[in-house]
């Protein structure tokens, strides 16, 4: 069985609607033509209210949308969606729910790029983050890290076809089970907190996995998402250690091949595996890691 087999939602980098072929020249002037991911606007509207502009690659508009106005905090874990609609011709996607929610009359018109600044997240989302009790019973075995790491950076993907773009993965012990891409690391995380919110997931034995960097909002959103484990092949800033310590989230960056740090939360690591058990990580992901660290 393939890695992408296993997956429950998989990246589809033959998916012609998710990159083109741009024609160009390389370093000794050759032509050549080269694939490159999309980059289209996604307007979302939680009821009748306008809340944000994404940019986006366009698929699981629905997730995204769910997802985003989760890890925002606009919708509460049990609030009822009533429908989502999407139109592909106007690039709209409209949440609704039964009653309007709190965060309605507050929300102003904000344009989310596809740059990692996002500058969407709202006071009160400190105070929930600050409320929430992570697992001390989830483990993270270093067997299940190195397979982890070695399935999700070999699986078929947008990444490794065109760069530019960032992944998010859901992982259980040892299997990945939801893979997102998008030009904009929280959007590949909001769409997976879509998908836990519809499928009503336990988040308390999930490990999250990112490709991005170990900053401020990432850490918060897999906290407000309850995922007691993240780990990143890239590395850590200070606001994010901080934070993950506060809280006691299990932070792991710069984890390729064999090697990884562990910055907060080690008591969540089982060590039942010997580094030069596992081989190194093969260059060319590396290579490809490197655009978007």
């Amino acid at each position: 069985m393939t890695e992408k087999e296993n997956l429950i939602i998989a990246p589809n980098p033959h998916d012609p609607a998710l990159s083109t072929l741009v024609s160009g020249i390389d370093h000794n002037g050759k032509a050549i033509d080269t694939k490159v991911v999309t980059e289209r606007a996604l307007t979302l509207y939680l009821n009748s209210q306008e809340v944000v502009t994404m940019m986006t690659i366009g698929d699981h508009p629905e997730l995204l949308a769910i997802g985003y106005l989760v890890n925002q905090n606009m919708l509460a874990k049990n609030e009822k969606i009533t429908g989502v609609d999407y139109d592909d011709d106007l690039s709209v996607v409209v949440v609704r729910t039964g009653v309007e929610t709190n965060f309605e009359e507050k929300m102003k018109k904000k344009v989310r790029t596809s740059g990692c600044a996002q500058g969407t997240v709202f006071g009160d989302i400190m105070e929930s983050f600050n409320k929430i009790d992570l697992t001390d019973t989830a483990k993270l075995k270093t067997s299940w890290l190195y397979q982890l790491t070695k399935q999700i950076n070999t699986a078929p993907s947008l990444y490794l076809e065109a760069g530019a773009i960032h992944g998010c993965v859901l992982c259980q012990e040892n299997r990945p089970l939801v893979y997102m891409e998008d030009v904009g690391r929280h959007n590949a995380v909001d769409k997976i907190a879509g998908w836990m919110f519809k499928n009503k997931t336990n988040s308390s034995n999930k490990i999250f996995y990112t490709t991005g960097r170990l900053t401020s909002e990432m850490v918060i959103k897999t906290v407000m998402m309850g995922i007691p484990i993240l780990v990143s092949r890239s590395g850590f800033t200070a606001a994010g250690v901080e934070l993950a310590r506060q809280v006691g989230l299990t932070l792991i960056g710069r984890a390729r091949g064999k090697r990884f740090i562990v910055l907060s939360g080690d008591h969540r690591i089982e060590f039942d595996s010997k580094p030069e058990e596992h081989e190194e990580e093969d260059g060319k992901h590396r290579r490809k890691s490197s655009r978007n660290d």
